[in-house]
């Protein structure tokens, strides 16, 4: 008799892990062929101009919308779509050192909180005038305004967005981010930028890191440096913006509920603050922040994997042309705004 209970509590205890193990396996696959594609990518043209990210999402929801998924997918693919998803934000803090602060300087320090503070406000009006909701409207105004693909996905569970609308951001701010790699460089030569001011532009215009790095180099070394540096300074109002999202995602909720600090600050969004913490107090040695950037990349690529594969090809479709217009506009004033602090600050 204890035998048998022994046996029924152990069923018990396995079976929730083993519900998760077809959509996770699903997941994987979807993920590792991701990776595959960009790395075909690249050896055929030389170049990454369709991330990791975007194919796994894409990829998903192809699988999503053209194969009726049973069932038994569902646990495994929301705890990617979640958790994995949490645990890849902490660790992309380890890749964040405040030191970098220091060598922009307080002006141009300034400049950059204030356009990522203007881009997100302005941004989020354009969303809304088009008609997106609030919560895509503010998926896209991150997305725009400080990492791309990552901020999107970082804000997504802040704010409890519906997975159509992340994919719709995420998608939308994808294009986007290719087009101003490719276009970016007339800028170089319209404008007669030195390789500071170009590579300032690059920094605060180019969604992801790597695509930064693409747009910078037409101007130099100099520019490729500025462009990072400026880069990573964005990517650090990630935290912040998170926190106020939560702020007035909680304290727009109903009831006037008392709000405390696990529902202003999710557990990730404080462990990205401590890793980020440590990884600037030197608890990281240097070897370990390339491996936990590439472990926090193959997390958020797994995530993504899960999310296209929630998402059906026909809920895009409803809000895609609203989602375009303001994406692009927002680029367009983000750009703008860039031109303007160059100008202003009278970078060199």
């Amino acid at each position: 008799m204890r035998m048998a209970l022994t046996h029924q509590n152990d069923r018990s205890w396995t079976a929730p892990i083993l519900s998760l193990a077809p959509g996770i396996i699903l997941s994987l696959i979807v993920a590792v062929a991701a990776f595959g594609i960009e790395a075909a990518e690249v050896k055929v043209t030389g170049h990454r101009f369709i991330e990791n990210l975007v194919i796994a999402i894409l990829l998903g929801t192809a699988i999503r919308s053209l194969i009726p998924l049973s069932a038994s997918f569902h646990p495994g693919i929301r705890f990617c779509e979640k958790f994995i998803l949490e645990v890849a934000i902490v660790l992309l803090g380890a890749s964040i050192s405040v030191q970098a602060l220091k060598a922009a300087g307080p002006t141009l320090v300034l400049g950059i909180v204030g356009t990522v503070i203007v881009a997100i406000a302005i941004s989020y009006g354009i969303g809304r005038a088009f008609g997106l909701n609030k919560k895509l409207a503010t998926l896209v105004a991150c997305g725009n305004s400080i990492c791309g693909n990552s901020a999107i996905a970082a804000a997504a569970p802040v704010i409890d967005a519906e997975p159509g609308d992340i994919a719709s951001a995420i998608a939308f701010t994808a294009v986007l981010g290719v087009i101003m790699v490719l276009a970016l460089p007339l800028a170089l030569v319209g404008f007669g930028m030195t390789g500071a001011q170009y590579g300032v532009l690059s920094g605060l215009t180019v969604y992801a890191v790597p695509q930064v790095l693409a747009a910078a180099q037409p101007g130099g070394a100099i520019a490729v440096q500025t462009g990072t540096l400026v880069k990573l300074i964005r990517v650090m109002m990630l935290g912040p913006v998170l926190f106020a999202l939560g702020l007035a995602a909680r304290s727009g909720g109903s009831g006037g509920a008392k709000i405390k600090l696990k529902h202003i600050a999710p557990w990730f969004i404080i462990g990205f603050a401590i890793m980020m913490g440590l990884r600037s107090a030197g608890a990281f040695p240097e070897a370990m922040v390339e491996p936990l950037a590439h472990t926090s990349n193959a997390l958020t690529v797994l995530a993504m994997a899960a999310l296209g594969l929630s998402v059906d090809i026909r809920s895009l479709g409803r809000a895609g042309g609203r989602v375009v217009a303001t994406a692009v506009l927002s680029i367009l004033v983000l750009t703008a705004i860039a031109l303007g602090l160059i100008f202003v600050l009278n970078v060199g």
